[in-house]
């Protein structure tokens, strides 16, 4: 168990660059925890919302985020949701 949770938190880390791959990774690694601890659908489904909340408010923190442009480049601006 442990070391899924560190297998885990190190994918989350090395996987996104932008504001929504990031939010994704984080839903991702919620739901992995959640039906681990669980073992129901219910605990993932609450780990994912969880990781995506959390992954989300943290990345967007400072007000601005990461967008990717159609060549690939990653730009850094203001969110356009605030």
């Amino acid at each position: 168990m442990k070391n899924l949770v560190i297998g885990c938190l190190l994918a989350a880390m090395l996987a996104g660059c932008t504001t929504i791959e990031k939010t994704a990774t984080g839903a991702g690694v919620g739901a992995a925890i959640g039906a681990a601890t669980t073992k129901t659908v219910g605990g993932a489904v609450v780990g994912a919302f969880i990781g995506g909340i959390g992954t989300f408010l943290a990345t967007t923190a400072d007000g601005r985020c990461q967008y990717r442009r159609w060549d690939g480049t990653i730009i850094t601006r203001r969110c356009h949701f605030r």
